[in-house]
């Protein structure tokens, strides 16, 4: 998309999530990059090179009472939760988000507040009143959330001392001039959340979004290690070249109508976001027996 229509694509390594950040994956993550043909243009940046930028977001988010801290802790929560639903009303199986209702938030601490964010007591959260975020997405259209009543007050500052992601990827795109967000489409409702912070700070541009499917197991779950190591590197390392990886990609995309080898300038040259199905892609035993017989 981003070649295809000119855009200058940001390398961003966003790597605040500390103990879940292995020691070299970001180095590992541009090789892989490269060795499927991805370019770009600018960086890479790392958010934690940049603490002060997240730090002067939040403050004013504080100063404007717009956020607050709480010591309750997700277990507080679930409790509460469970407390206030009954059986007819459940969350959905499968759901991981806790929502955090107006009910929960604290009276004004003005001592917490004084304390500031190196408090390792209490989170941040971002005051979410009743309403609707409209949204246009590129690829899977138009889109209403009321994040009042899909997660609440959510989390903007942790208790590790740094931005949670929604507050850091909203400082970074505003001032690093990004206009387009291309990612998968669990991440739909963050955009709606990421434009309530846009607006509580004040920042103009707004980037456009496209959510495009996930790629996800046979049993319709996000792939992941229960179904097997289908990392990019252990491929690699079993001789599989780059170019049957793009060509399964673009057979996921309907841009061949079945998976062989492929190069990153052809696949440049076929791609079109109109051909992406709508629905979740499935990694099948097929598919993985297909890249494996690339290694012989």
């Amino acid at each position: 998309m981003a070649r295809q229509a000119g855009w200058s694509i940001l390398l961003r390594i966003e790597d605040l999530d500390g103990p879940r950040i292995k020691p070299g994956a970001d180095t590992q993550a541009i090789d892989t990059l490269a060795w499927l043909g991805i370019d770009w243009d600018e960086g890479p940046t790392w958010q934690s090179s940049t603490p002060d930028v997240y730090r002067n977001a939040m403050q004013r988010l504080a100063e404007s009472g717009l956020a607050y801290p709480t010591a309750l802790t997700r277990s507080d929560v679930d409790r509460h939760s469970a407390a206030q639903t009954d059986a007819a009303s459940a969350p959905q199986e499968g759901s991981h988000e806790v929502r955090f209702p107006a009910s929960l938030r604290p009276p004004i601490d003005r001592a917490a507040m004084n304390r500031g964010f190196d408090n390792d007591t209490a989170t941040w959260r971002f005051v979410v009143e009743p309403g609707v975020v409209d949204l246009l997405d590129r690829f899977a259209g138009h889109s209403s959330f009321d994040i009042s009543q899909i997660a609440g007050d959510f989390i903007v500052w942790t208790k590790q001392r740094v931005p949670a992601y929604q507050l850091a990827v909203v400082v970074d795109d505003a001032r690093q001039g990004i206009t387009e967000v291309v990612r998968g489409d669990d991440l739909l409702d963050s955009a709606a959340r990421q434009l309530l912070l846009y607006r509580a700070l004040g920042l103009p541009n707004e980037p456009t979004h496209t959510h495009l499917p996930l790629v996800k197991g046979p049993d319709g779950r996000r792939l992941a290690k229960r179904h097997g190591d289908t990392r990019l590197d252990t491929y690699r390392s079993l001789g599989v070249p780059p170019q049957r990886v793009i060509g399964l990609i673009a057979y996921w995309c309907a841009m061949i109508d079945r998976p062989e080898p492929m190069s990153a300038a052809a696949f440049l040259r076929a791609f079109s976001l109109d051909k992406i199905p709508k629905h979740a892609i499935t990694f099948s035993s097929e598919d993985d027996a297909w890249l494996r017989r690339g290694d012989r």
